[in-house]
């Protein structure tokens, strides 16, 4: 593997993190909003993940495992966002405008503590990708250098 591919690797770890803090805050923001049928009613959503080979990733360089015929992941993809199918929360107020004929408003399933605990993890996660991809330009800016001395 090249120090040059740790860019691309680093990169696709920051924009997919990126997403999961997109969908972490519309989760939150959409936390209270009321409904009053289960099917109009905002439910949580979470990115799925997937491994990105070093061959998809980079098709003119051979992976690391070269020989082998499983390449080892290069990187992450977002395979998609999938809603939560927990159940929605069900509050009886009569007075409330979206109430339906039996006084019950429909809320999210969104747990803002979890919800808060993932934004945290997401904004972690991002920051220690930059660190690696500032880590491989201090590299690389030393290997530049060795040559002058």
């Amino acid at each position: 593997m090249s120090l040059g591919s740790i860019f691309d690797i680093a990169g696709s770890g920051m924009t997919a993190q990126s997403l999961r803090l997109n969908t972490t805050a519309s989760n939150i923001a959409n936390a209270e909003t009321a409904s009053s049928s289960t099917g109009e009613t905002y439910r949580a959503r979470k990115p799925v993940f997937a491994a990105i080979q070093q061959s998809m990733l980079n098709p003119d360089q051979q992976g690391y495992m070269s020989g082998d015929s499983e390449e080892a992941g290069a990187g992450v993809r977002v395979a998609g966002i999938v809603e939560s199918d927990a159940e929605l929360q069900m509050r009886y107020e009569p007075d409330h405008p979206a109430a339906n004929e039996d006084g019950y408003v429909f809320y999210p399933n969104v747990n803002v503590v979890e919800e808060m605990a993932d934004m945290m993890s997401s904004s972690r996660s991002f920051q220690m990708n930059v660190d690696v991809m500032n880590t491989a330009k201090t590299m690389m800016q030393r290997i530049l250098t060795l040559g002058q001395q």
